[in-house]
């Protein structure tokens, strides 16, 4: 596409929003972010991108982002993503992932930007009955975090009908993985996902690793997950926001995943077999809600727009989240700081 326009990226100095950055600017479009840095790093954002420091509940502020960056798209990340978080506080979760995208919408309706891609979830669809899950499977979510993303679901849908907006909704499985030249990927300190965690032990950062449940109806009695590395998923953004430019009247909902699952230990196996180590691993009771197996079926996407996934492998994910662990690692050390802080995006890029 010649002459690309300009994206805004909420939340682009998060994991998944750093790495739809890297994608947008690598195939060359026009782009700019807006994060608070409550759980975003600014060195994740790189230095000649446009970085608004605030809130997409600022509608001043989003209306001159909009007229400053000439903005045609809005790639929406910005929001609260841990499920047992949602439980313990659901109200921090309908203000984080739905009051404040029902006003990023109005501010994108009112300023005429024609397209919105939506950061969505698998969490969506709850405990579903059937694995793999289509687009079409029914959506009951059982967490506040799950309803917090459904509603934004269909405010879009809403809005689009009643104006000149067409949307990409992408419901991720369990992303993964880190920019493959160590770039950016997941900095945020006390992460929940299984790889991230199983790195750390590996590192020596964490003692231990939990497994939650082992009498799942699966060939090894763990959860089986559909994992998708990051960069793979930075990139569907990008096809589906070619794809609603082609198309103004056509809005998409597509799951993200490659349709095969993995189960806990299988994951522990392959974090063992690329580090070198073996990992101490305790069995613990499974958690309210688990599903045995939640694994995407990703045809619709692969029907719809040329995504052809770099990084479908396993071992790869692991290996460039563990090359991001030991980038910031390296670089925390340098840093010999008493504190948990991170450093500046210089610093980052020298390392």
């Amino acid at each position: 596409m010649k002459n690309k326009p300009s994206v805004l990226v909420t939340g682009g100095a998060g994991y998944i929003g750093s790495h739809a950055v890297l994608a947008l600017k690598d195939a060359g479009w026009k782009v700019a972010v807006i994060d608070n840095l409550s759980t975003g790093f600014r060195f994740a954002v790189p230095d000649d991108v446009p970085f608004y420091e605030g809130d997409v509940e600022d509608g001043a502020l989003l209306m001159r982002i909009f007229g400053e960056q000439k903005t045609r798209a809005v790639m929406h990340f910005a929001g609260s993503i841990v499920v047992p978080e949602s439980v313990e506080d659901p109200l921090k979760y309908y203000h984080n992932n739905t009051a404040k995208s029902r006003m990023l919408i109005e501010a994108v309706v009112r300023a005429g930007v024609p397209h919105m891609i939506f950061s969505s979830t698998a969490a969506t669809y709850g405990v579903p009955d059937v694995s793999p899950v289509n687009e079409d499977v029914p959506q009951r979510p059982i967490n506040p975090y799950g309803w917090s993303k459904l509603m934004t679901e269909q405010m879009l849908a809403d809005v689009a009908a009643a104006h000149d907006l067409n949307y990409g909704v992408l419901r991720y499985f369990n992303v993964a993985g880190a920019d493959p030249l160590a770039r950016t990927g997941q900095s945020t300190a006390g992460a929940t996902h299984l790889i991230k965690v199983a790195i750390e032990a590996a590192l020596g950062m964490r003692d231990k690793v939990a497994v939650f449940g082992q009498d799942f109806d699966t060939p090894d009695g763990t959860g089986v997950r559909d994992y998708i590395h990051v960069s793979d998923l930075a990139q569907a953004h990008v096809l589906t926001l070619e794809a609603l430019m082609a198309d103004p009247a056509r809005s998409l909902t597509m799951n993200c995943g490659y349709g095969r699952g993995f189960s806990v230990l299988e994951v522990l196996d392959a974090v063992d077999r690329v580090a070198g180590c073996k990992l101490d691993r305790t069995m613990e009771p499974r958690r309210a809600g688990d599903p045995a197996s939640l694994v995407s079926d990703p045809s619709r996407i692969r029907a719809t727009v040329p995504w052809q996934p770099q990084h479908a492998d396993l071992d790869t994910i692991i290996a460039h989240a563990m090359a991001w662990e030991q980038k910031l690692a390296r670089i925390r050390a340098d840093k010999a700081s008493e504190e948990l802080t991170y450093p500046d995006s210089a610093s980052m890029r020298a390392a």
